[in-house]
Formats: C-alpha cells, structure tokens, sequence
C-alpha cells in the first residue's frame, strides 16, 4: 500500500442529481457512497477519494 495510513476523515454530501449525467460520474457517485441527494458519506482523506471528489465536484460538496 503506498498511501500513508493517517486518522483523517473527510465528510462529502451529494448536493445534485446524478440524473442525465456521464456514466463515469454516477460510477464516481457510487465509488464515494453517494446515490441521493443530501446524503452524506465519512471517507479516509486519501489522494484517490480527492480526486474522485474533484471528478465530480460540481455535485457534491465537502464538509470541514
């Protein structure tokens, strides 16, 4: 495993619909634990979660 292994958690909330969008954006959505609008998901802050979120940021939000 190369990602370090740190205690920090990040909560990410689907804000949009995944309706009428790209395949790989609902992929993404289900990837994150997200299938509905303002449900919320608690994930590790890793590169790989960061970049599915910068995927679809545009539907989702991240919760400090």
């Amino acid at each position: 495993m190369t990602e370090a292994k740190s205690g920090k958690m990040i909560t990410v909330e689907q804000l949009y619909s995944a309706a009428r969008r790209p395949r790989d954006q609902r992929a993404t959505l289900v990837g994150l634990g997200l299938n509905k609008r303002h449900k919320r998901a608690i994930l590790q802050d890793t590169p790989s979660i960061r970049g599915m979120i910068v995927k679809a940021k545009h539907l989702v939000r991240v919760i400090e």
